[in-house]
């Protein structure tokens, strides 16, 4: 559905984009992620036509950003990071008025507004100033704005900015479901969200692509080795041997349990084999008792530190 290719975007002396290409394909909810300044934002508006790339070519359902960027518009649905909301207008007024703007014809504009306001769960502030509503509302409204040509691709910049926790899950499950019928960019700083949320990720630094793939690719990309924790009742000392002894095991350290608590052996090891079950089969063998087994994935925030500091450090 979106094809970027090759696209730079300079402001003077300054590169917000630096030759990235990318594609997002029908359906798939894409997580779009970078530090501030990254140019996330930036890309965002050259989706949506609100400014022309330097260099490279943007396709939204074939359409060319450039040539056909009316077609293009008409398939999208933008949330800005702002939301382009009118205060002193209710809310039904301010829907009908952006449904004249889209073009949608009189006679359904009503049955339309409906069913965004449905979707978007607006029902009891219909009526109501926009300037009135709290910050959770008004995001609402502004997603409902997005909606209300029933566009095939909707791009969100930060929904949840400046939400409580609340509010934030309110907005997320709306987005969920809008995801089952629609392809999706969603720009965020809410990592937990993006994870929740999203089929793929993309990590922008410095204007360009640093990674790209599911939440698990990215973060067994990243850990290079897995952490395995276990909590093993024996002889500390023969356990760590025979652990360290295990061919894909790379190092062990024991956390000593207190009293009758089993001690906790942290080991690190090549992502080759299962060692998990390497780790049993041990316990099994040597007649130990094993009260918790577990492997350690990296998170996503730790991805994100790791993918978009690691050039700085090396620096």
């Amino acid at each position: 559905m979106i094809e970027v290719k090759g696209v730079t975007k300079r402001f003077g002396p300054t590169i917000a984009v630096n030759n990235l290409s990318f594609e997002v394909k029908k359906g798939e909810v894409l997580g779009f992620l970078g530090p501030n300044g990254a140019g996330k934002t930036t890309m965002m508006r050259i989706i949506t036509c609100y400014m022309p790339a330097s260099d490279g070519i943007v396709k939204v359902a074939g359409h060319d950003t450039l040539t056909d960027s009316f077609k293009v518009r008409e398939r999208i649905g933008y949330l800005p990071e702002s939301a382009p909301l009118y205060l002193d207008m209710d809310v039904t007024d301010y829907l009908s008025f952006v449904a004249q703007v889209r073009g949608i014809p009189s006679n359904v504009r009503r049955e339309r507004i409906k069913k965004i306001t449905d979707a978007c769960g607006l029902e009891k502030v219909l009526g109501k100033d926009i300037g009135t509503l709290s910050k959770g509302y008004r995001q609402r409204v502004g997603l409902a704005q997005s909606l209300i040509h029933d566009p095939d691709i909707l791009i969100l910049d930060e929904p949840t900015t400046g939400l409580d926790p609340g509010q934030i899950i309110e907005i997320r499950e709306l987005i969920k479901r809008i995801g089952r019928e629609k392809t999706i960019i969603l720009c965020s700083h809410i990592l937990p969200e993006v994870s929740a949320t999203c089929d793929r990720i993309l990590i922008i630094n410095e204007g360009q692509k640093v990674a790209s793939g599911t939440p698990e690719e990215l973060a067994t990309a990243t850990e290079g080795n897995i952490t395995v924790r276990a909590k093993i009742h024996g002889k500390d000392a023969e356990i760590r041997e025979r652990l360290e002894a295990m061919e894909n095991v790379i190092g062990c350290r024991v956390i000593t349990g207190g009293g009758s608590s089993p001690s906790t052996f942290v080991l690190k090891a090549k992502q080759e084999g299962d060692i998990g079950q390497e780790v049993f089969k041990m316990v099994v063998e040597n007649n130990y008792s094993l009260s918790e087994l577990r492997i350690e994935r990296v998170s996503l925030e730790d991805v994100f530190l790791h993918l978009t500091t690691k050039e700085r450090e090396a620096e």
